[in-house]
């Protein structure tokens, strides 16, 4: 497949993704996280903010020495101080890239930095052409893109493309896009900034209305060809795009003829290994990495998943790293899971003693609310013990 449909991921756990409140890491835990990471296959981590602390600093120049693959990456403010700071903390990176930006919309320019778009634009120029200077890799981020006028939003982006920047952050900050509108300003740029082709278009997408992975599937339908994206969705308020959610559905869908290099087994591994380090819980629905997400309770789904997979899964398990999927008894179970689960147990059960068993079970399950193994010992010894 060639390189124009490679979707470049840019995982940012250790900057955005830590700005969760109470779950941030020290340098030891954010090089064992950056080496995930890199096992993992992505193509550039941002490793922190560096100007932001003495910590952040520190982070960022060991992580430059722990991995070798990935870019590592430092963010900025458009400002000569943060991208001094962010230069000397890559020294010992081999492959280097400076984040830098502004705000490109009105309520941003207004009220956050109290300026205008002239000014903005001026600096977020200049901002590149300094880190120019240092590296040849500059990505630019539009801050609150998903809010900006389009024509202006355009006219940033051809400047920072001309002042050399490699790639264009599109974000959607606040998470305010709608998919169908997020691709449709993907799609506004490429045909609308004359140098587009200079430059990847990167999709930034926060998660506060849960609209966060769409939004970026349809920035990469449209264009994009960076993800922004976090180990479990972890973020800033809401969260970030969901890493394993956008790599999934890109390998899922091949009809979109896009692919990443993610090296999809080692998704449930590093889950699992930030959820411990951050003491930061993945929700038993989380797609991909929940505990539920391959597991079957309903009697109507065991029953068709046992006959096929496909019937109610769109995804192996063990394509993502987690063993297999799992039978779930509770009282919506049928009869199929439980002669599923009997038998594989070393139970054998006919087919005439299946309809009382399973109005035994069906009574436990109400008191227990979910069967385990050891119930299924104490309900077959019971009900043989009662047939003599």
């Amino acid at each position: 497949m060639s390189d124009k449909n490679k979707v470049h991921i840019f995982d940012t756990t250790l900057r955005d993704g830590e700005q969760v409140p109470g779950c941030q890491l020290n340098t030891a835990e954010k090089i064992q996280v950056a080496k995930a990471l890199e096992e993992l296959g992505v193509d550039i981590i941002e490793a922190g903010f560096p100007i932001s602390s003495p910590g952040d600093f520190t982070s960022v120049v060991e992580i430059s020495k722990a991995v070798s693959h990935p870019i590592i990456c430092a963010l900025t403010r458009a400002k000569k101080e943060d991208i001094d700071s962010a230069v000397e903390s890559l020294k010992f990176a081999k492959r280097k890239r400076i984040h830098t930006g502004i705000g490109s919309s009105d309520i941003h320019i207004r009220h956050k930095f109290r300026s205008t778009r002239e000014d903005v634009l001026k600096q977020g120029v200049e901002a590149v052409k300094y880190a120019k200077k240092f590296v040849e890799d500059v990505e630019f981020y539009a801050e609150d893109a998903g809010r900006a006028d389009l024509p202006f939003l355009a006219k940033m982006i051809e400047s920072v493309i001309a002042a050399g920047a490699t790639v264009v952050n599109i974000p959607d900050t606040t998470g305010y896009c709608l998919p169908t509108e997020y691709g449709a300003k993907i799609k506004y740029l490429v045909d609308n900034v004359k140098n587009i082709d200079k430059a990847i278009i990167s999709a930034h997408c926060h998660n506060d209305l849960g609209l966060a992975t769409a939004n970026s599937i349809l920035g990469a339908i449209n264009g994009a060809r960076q993800i922004e994206c976090t180990i479990n969705g972890i973020g800033e308020r809401a969260g970030n795009t969901s890493l394993e959610e956008v790599v999934m559905v890109i390998q899922s869908h091949k009809d979109l003829n896009l692919h990443t290099n993610v090296n999809t087994k080692r998704i449930y591994p590093i889950s699992k290994l930030v959820s411990r380090l951050m003491r930061m819980t993945v929700q038993p629905n989380k797609a991909i990495v929940g505990k539920n997400a391959f597991a079957h309770s309903s009697g109507i789904h065991q029953d068709g998943f046992l006959k096929h997979r496909d019937t109610y899964e769109v995804i192996n398990p063990v394509d993502v790293g987690v063993d297999k999927s799992l039978i779930v008894l509770t009282a919506r179970s049928g009869r199929a899971a439980l002669k599923h689960r009997l038998e594989a147990l070393g139970y054998n059960v006919a087919k005439e003693e299946l309809a009382e068993l399973y109005s035994e079970f069906i009574v436990m399950a109400d008191k227990e609310k979910q069967i385990e193994d050891e119930h299924l010992h104490i309900l077959f010894d019971r009900f043989h013990a009662k047939v003599k």
